[in-house]
């Protein structure tokens, strides 16, 4: 069962002027500059601040404020929708709407619905009013005061969703110098806890440690092993094995792809990925064969979190299946519009063409 959404709707954010997006395992998200791919995963974002307590009014301040992430001139609120797929083959959905409210904003309906779209939640047997939370600042689902079956998987999808961007690889960046060991689940956003999740998966699940070093060894074939040496009382650094050399390289010795790589195959193995993982342009610094380990990777991370990625990369594409593809485009109105190549009827074009090729062409959209 897809681990994240089947269905993500938004009106009313920046170019989401009126998105409605089936959701698969992996998204990988492909279209011009400005068309609004990043907006999606801010959305996810904002999905996940709006349902963790405290944390909406923190990023909406940090956005500048709810104006300055509305469509501009077209909406005067905003509403964000999820549908979660259950176990028994039904579904939940989660409906949020915000407007602006002088300096800040209030939340004009929030509620939980079922398949066909029916409110489940508030209800009168509740003894709720329609909008029983209107004048909050915060969510009921953050305030856990949803009284539902499916409220608390719902939440915890929602809170639980990471978003990743390129790492910083200047000289002094954490991933670059050693690091304390701690318990770490993942890498962590900019790598600041990558040799302690490799230190954890060393320790406590070597399998999927081999497996990060087999899948470096496919790119680097002069590699040997990834060493966890002690720096001081309390730190491990980085230690990089490779033929003929006699010392290895150290973090602060690697090349900017080769640890952006090093990063995302840690991330894409670790035990602790959420129920939704947002990656912005992972194919920077990427040397075209580490994309295609990199499609590999996320299939298999697909089993435990769904992806949804944004790129402009060509050649990422050309190692996707139509299925795993989102086409994003420009409506005639200026708003975003979002379509899996899989909807579209490209099969007898894949006889001569791959997707790239096609994406190049024009005949998938997004080039507008």
């Amino acid at each position: 069962m897809n681990p994240g959404f089947s269905r993500l709707r938004v009106q009313g954010f920046r170019r989401l002027y009126d998105l409605d997006m089936k959701l698969a395992s992996v998204n990988v998200l492909i279209g011009t500059n400005g068309v609004g791919k990043t907006s999606i995963l801010e959305v996810m974002r904002l999905l996940a601040a709006a349902t963790t307590q405290g944390h909406l009014r923190n990023f909406l301040s940090a956005a500048g404020g709810l104006p300055s992430v509305m469509t501009l001139g077209r909406k005067e609120s905003m509403t964000l929708s999820v549908t979660m797929p259950l176990e028994d083959g039904k579904s939940q959905g989660y409906v949020l709407a915000l407007q602006s409210s002088g300096q800040g904003y209030e939340i004009t309906e929030e509620k939980v619905v079922d398949e066909r779209g029916q409110t489940i939640w508030p209800n009168q047997a509740a003894g709720l009013m329609p909008n029983p939370f209107k004048s909050s600042l915060e969510t009921a689902l953050a305030q856990n005061l949803v009284s539902h079956k499916n409220a608390e998987s719902l939440r915890e999808r929602l809170t639980s969703i990471s978003s990743y961007h390129p790492i910083d690889v200047s000289p002094r960046a954490p991933v670059r110098l050693p690091q304390t060991v701690q318990i770490a689940t993942t890498p962590g956003a900019n790598g600041e806890d990558m040799v302690s999740c490799l230190y954890n998966l060393r320790e406590t699940d070597h399998d999927r440690f081999a497996s990060i070093e087999d899948t470096i060894r496919v790119v680097f074939s002069n590699f040997e092993r990834l060493e966890l040496p002690p720096a001081a009382a309390g730190l491990l650094s980085l230690a990089w094995r490779e033929r003929p050399y006699r010392h290895p390289l150290y973090a602060h010795q690697l090349s900017e792809g080769t640890l952006r790589f090093l990063w995302l195959v840690t991330l894409l193995q670790s035990p602790g990925l959420p129920s939704v993982t947002l990656i912005d342009e992972p194919e920077v610094s990427l040397h075209p064969e580490m994309l295609r380990l990199l499609v590999e990777l996320f299939r298999e991370a697909s089993m435990r979190t769904q992806l949804i990625v944004a790129t402009h990369s060509d050649r990422l594409v050309s190692f996707l299946e139509p299925s795993e593809l989102v086409v994003c485009d420009l409506d005639e109105e200026g708003g975003m519009k979002a379509t899996r190549a899989d909807d579209l009827d490209i099969e007898h074009w894949l006889r001569d063409y791959s997707l790239d090729q096609l994406w190049q062409m024009g005949q998938l959209g997004g080039r507008a």
